[in-house]
């Protein structure tokens, strides 16, 4: 399974609900797109390495960004950025899950509907 950013939120927040959503699964992944929010919403270096430290501990796995993945999420944006508001970020993270044949795990279901290939699985806090 493949996690967006909001699932770290809300664990980094104290959400049992989300913690335990990452304990269940074996293989736990998430696009270095999340990767990357992750660590740009991190206040100090403190808030750096606690973001690596957790990641580290549960055994994530960042899934980089390919040619195959960019190409997709362009299509995404160009497809549906003006009817439904995507987002680039969000078209890579669902591009990344696509391309790697993953189920997306989001709170943020109405950001990845409209993505009909995307296999979803709504979390809700």
């Amino acid at each position: 399974m493949i996690f967006d950013t909001d699932i770290f939120i809300w664990a980094q927040r104290g959400n049992e609900k989300a913690v335990r959503l990452f304990e269940k699964e074996e293989e736990k992944h998430l696009s270095i797109q999340t990767y990357m929010e992750l660590l740009q919403n991190a206040k100090n270096k403190t808030q750096h390495k606690y973001t690596k430290d957790f990641l580290t501990s549960f055994d994530f796995i960042v899934l980089p960004l390919t040619e195959n993945i960019g190409h997709r999420a362009s299509i995404y944006v160009e497809e549906y950025t003006l009817s439904s508001s995507l987002g680039a970020a969000d078209a890579i993270i669902a591009a990344t899950a696509v391309e790697n044949n993953m189920t997306l795990a989001s709170s943020n279901i109405k950001h990845f509907r409209v993505i009909k290939e995307l296999q979803l699985k709504p979390f809700k806090p």
